[in-house]
């Protein structure tokens, strides 16, 4: 076996560690998730006659499910999810497509968002928002000169983020459709996307959203009950009423654990879109700063990493890991803007946090792909270091056998093997690699 065979045998040997902190930060969440579904939600089932305890059980069996999914993705290398980019995006259209089908799509008030799985409905949306994510960022890593440089690149995403839109839209689902155009346009700029190009699908785009809310009867009466919930507090205005209510008797450190009175049939979905209230009632003000701090830390380091593995070209793990940041950090500030009152109520769960069964699962196998990301850049700085160190002269000494340096041409092959994961572009035009500048205005 020559040398450089055995250093490939070495790197290969060498494996990386998941992120702690964001194990830390996920583990938080989900420990408060099980204790205040508990707390808000006995007296839902009391009051629907399936026991205080049903929506617990509930709760805590999809976290396990969840948890099972995430060990998956965790132990799933990343080139291979980047393999089946497009039929990803089909899954997204098929999935969308599916609530509509006689016999398996369930409805609701009126919205048509669920599939019927037998023991549980699941709501088609939440996997879409993972699939989506990992196509936009092979989609950045295959074509991240033209999205720079032309307008076509720039807008196909936008033209499918447009399409699921729509889809979403004939639901009706809002509040995911408007986060799903924002994922898109938050990652095209850290793609590398001309920012004065940006702008103009933007201009457009706002209006049109603006409308769709305006034109609506109900989408206007949660604008006008936002601004004013007091002027009809017991109709349109009763939701965040109560909200606030709770929130304002948290004061400093709670009236304490399972002694919210809100929860108590007075505000309405108190263990999914308003468990914050409850969090905010219970705990007080520094139960939500710890809420808060949480979510800041799991999407900073979400965000951390994948600047980390751009740095290291490693494209598309960074780019995934935008995608689940934002993501998160997207919904949890619109969940709890809902809560307190500074946004327009909308039916978005507080992420790994909030009662559900779709919601909760497709948050897991997010973070599951995050910390698979954590490991592989781990792993990639790892094996980088240990190159480093082969490289470097040995000096030498009396009487004892000196290591060859490694050559300078086999030193950068195998640094652009283990850190540079991104592929080589597969359309076909020869020009050399223009690395994405964030949002640069050039």
């Amino acid at each position: 076996m020559n040398d450089l065979s055995r250093q490939a045998t070495r790197l290969e040997a060498i494996g990386g560690r998941y992120d702690p902190w964001l194990y830390g930060a996920v583990a938080a969440l989900a420990c408060l998730g099980v204790v205040m579904v508990a707390s808000a939600s006995i007296a839902v089932g009391e009051n629907l006659g399936v026991g205080p305890f049903h929506y617990l059980v509930r709760h805590v069996f999809f976290v396990a499910v969840g948890i099972g999914l995430a060990v998956v993705a965790m132990r799933t290398e990343l080139k291979t999810v980047e393999r089946y980019n497009q039929l990803l995006l089909l899954g997204c259209v098929v999935l969308l497509v599916l609530p509509w089908l006689p016999g398996l799509g369930v409805s609701v008030n009126g919205a048509r968002r669920w599939i019927n799985l037998g023991l549980s409905r699941f709501q088609v949306v939440e996997a879409v928002k993972v699939l989506y994510i990992v196509w936009l960022a092979s989609y950045l890593v295959r074509f991240r000169d033209e999205v720079n440089a032309t307008w076509a690149a720039m807008l196909k995403p936008l033209g499918v983020a447009v399409l699921l839109v729509g889809m979403l839209l004939a639901q009706p689902d809002f509040g995911s459709a408007t986060l799903l155009l924002a994922i898109t346009a938050g990652m095209l700029v850290l793609g590398g996307v001309n920012l004065p190009r940006m702008s103009l699908p933007v201009v457009i785009g706002l209006p049109l959203l603006a409308a769709v809310a305006i034109f609506e009867p109900y989408r206007m009466r949660r604008i006008t009950s936002f601004l004013d919930p007091w002027a009809d507090q017991l109709g349109s205005g009763y939701q965040l009423s109560n909200a606030l209510m709770a929130v304002g008797r948290g004061e400093w450190f709670g009236v304490g654990l399972g002694a919210s009175v809100q929860k108590l049939n007075y505000l309405p979905e108190a263990h999914t879109d308003f468990i914050f209230s409850v969090i905010a009632e219970e705990l007080g003000f520094a139960g939500v700063c710890t809420v808060v701090g949480l979510y800041a830390l799991l999407v900073g380091r979400a965000l951390y990493l994948g600047l980390k593995c751009v740095e290291m070209r490693r494209h598309f793990p960074g780019y995934v890991a935008f995608g689940v940041g934002l993501w998160i950090g997207m919904q949890s500030f619109v969940s709890i803007g809902v809560n307190l009152g500074v946004l327009p109520t909308k039916g978005l769960t507080l992420p790994l946090v909030s009662s559900g069964g779709s919601s909760v699962m497709m948050t897991c196998v997010a973070i599951g792909l995050l910390l698979r990301v954590s490991y592989e850049l781990d792993r990639a700085e790892r094996q980088v270091a240990r190159l480093r160190q082969d490289a470097a002269p040995a000096e030498p000494a009396d009487e004892s056998p000196t290591v060859a340096p490694v050559s300078a041409g086999a030193y950068r092959s195998a640094v652009r093997g283990a850190a540079a994961s991104a592929p080589v572009a597969r359309h076909g035009r020869g020009t050399s690699r223009v690395e994405p500048t964030f949002g640069g205005f050039a």
